[in-house]
């Protein structure tokens, strides 16, 4: 009776591994909708709503932490634990997960999952699939459980030894899987990091755990293997300086605008106030975290922060955006062009021409994504709010993010469905482009006249 829907859903899962990717977040994302209705999931154990519990389902599993309860203060324990485990599980991908494991049970891939996995991973090789997971959750697990301990013993005076053991646990997997949900509800409603601005071991520990995630895997494993090899890939340099650029740059720009904003950091002694630049310039690429009021900075802040937001974190990492290799194709690409060259080049290294394809498709459509949702948002559903912020909104949804400005809990049940759409596609669309282009060929054989238009 069902072997033909099954045997027709077999056939579409595995005429594509994008599909299988696809897939997996959409039904982690639907189980954890099932759990956080739950009444056990909420501390007043009362059925949570469809749309809350799917919009922090899908939240938590895109690693953003746009949030429309606060964590702490709204979910029990459980609930909290189900968050959690959204935010692992969607950091590293389901398909990474099932992967691991089977390669912990000694079962066999096959051609088919090894090549799922290669593609959820982001490799060209086979071959690489194998020592790449073991590398993910080494790393993984290692960094989280050295963030954790560091944390634990920063906020132990504050919360003593059990709380502060599961709030700094809870921090140190959300940061470096760039969640940005918290436990800090016990301080004030959605504070975040805000109660410890003036803490440069809570910042700089966060810090480094969203850059360690952020930075992906691949570079990661490049850099181990540097003392051998003494060479970096172009991945890896690419991703290295555009981070360190796009740090010192957010950095410096987040404490000119802010310096005298009493709301923000205009407030605080001087080497505090570069460390809240500093931290602001880190959470924004993906993180969701944030140690000042992000409704209270001013437009100038904002804007560069929805660049920052929508350029991203690295690919095969954490993070999200369109990510800062596709910028820095997208950049060389209009620097080569403007010197007169035929090929984009970088670091001496001629870049793919159906790389720069890519790269221009994928910014395309993720500016077209972002106008179209938030234009859907201004005009049609909350007209009411700021347009900069319903901007910052989106892109932070698209980004996964997850700061906001301060008007998520108050959008309406429509424009939330947006922001949850955008969750969902910039988590799993620019991955899934990227794939679905690098697999599909037009199939064409026949040679083509050529075509003239003027560009410019």
């Amino acid at each position: 009776m069902f072997s033909a829907p099954s045997s027709r859903l077999q056939r579409f899962l595995s005429g594509n591994p994008t599909r299988v990717i696809t897939v997996s977040f959409l039904l982690v994302i639907l189980s954890g909708t099932v759990l956080l209705m739950l009444p056990v999931s909420s501390r007043a154990g009362v059925v949570t709503s469809l749309g809350d519990a799917l919009f922090t389902a899908t939240s938590a599993t895109c690693v953003t932490g746009l949030v429309v309860q606060d964590t702490y203060l709204y979910w029990s324990p459980f609930g909290q634990g189900v968050i959690l485990a959204l935010i692992q599980v969607g950091g590293l991908g389901l398909v990474t997960f099932a992967t691991f494991f089977n390669l912990a049970l000694g079962r066999r891939l096959g051609l088919r999952g090894m090549d799922v996995a290669k593609e959820s991973l982001s490799t060209d090789s086979f071959g690489d699939v194998r020592a790449l997971v073991r590398t993910i959750f080494a790393i993984t697990f290692g960094v989280e459980a050295v963030g954790a301990i560091i944390l634990t013993l920063a906020f132990l005076p504050r919360y003593g030894f059990p709380d502060a053991a599961v709030k700094g646990g809870f921090v140190s997997v959300s940061a470096f899987c760039n969640a940005g949900f918290d436990l800090m509800g016990c301080e004030a409603p959605y504070s975040s990091l805000m109660t410890f601005a003036d803490n440069p071991v809570v910042l700089l520990t966060v810090s480094a755990l969203i850059i360690t995630g952020g930075l992906g895997f691949v570079v990661w494993r490049d850099v181990a293997r540097w003392h051998r090899t003494r060479h970096l890939e172009l991945h890896t340099k690419v991703v290295l300086v555009m981070t360190g650029v796009l740090l010192a740059a957010g950095t410096v720009a987040f404490v000119a605008a802010e310096w005298n904003n009493p709301a923000t950091l205009g407030s605080m002694p001087f080497f505090q106030r570069l460390l809240g630049g500093f931290f602001q310039s880190v959470t924004v690429r993906t993180a969701g975290f944030n140690a000042i009021d992000q409704a209270a900075m001013t437009d100038l802040s904002k804007i560069f922060a929805i660049a920052l937001m929508f350029i991203g974190a690295a690919p095969a990492g954490t993070g999200g955006g369109v990510k800062v290799t596709t910028m820095a194709v997208v950049a060389m690409t209009v620097v080569c062009v403007m010197r007169g060259e035929n090929d984009t080049v970088i670091f001496g290294r001629r870049v793919d021409y159906r790389a720069v394809y890519k790269a221009l498709a994928l910014l395309f459509l993720a500016l077209c994504l972002v106008v179209l949702s938030s234009m859907v948002i201004h005009f049609a559903l909350d007209q009411q709010a700021n347009a900069i912020d319903i901007v910052y909104e989106e892109v932070s949804a698209f980004g996964t993010v997850g700061l906001s400005a301060g008007i998520t809990s108050q959008l309406s049940s429509a424009s939330r469905m947006v922001l949850i759409l955008s969750m969902f596609l910039g988590r799993v669309g620019p991955v899934s482009l990227a794939v679905s282009l690098a697999m599909h060929t037009s199939g064409r054989r026949e040679v083509l006249p050529n075509g003239k238009i003027l560009i410019g």
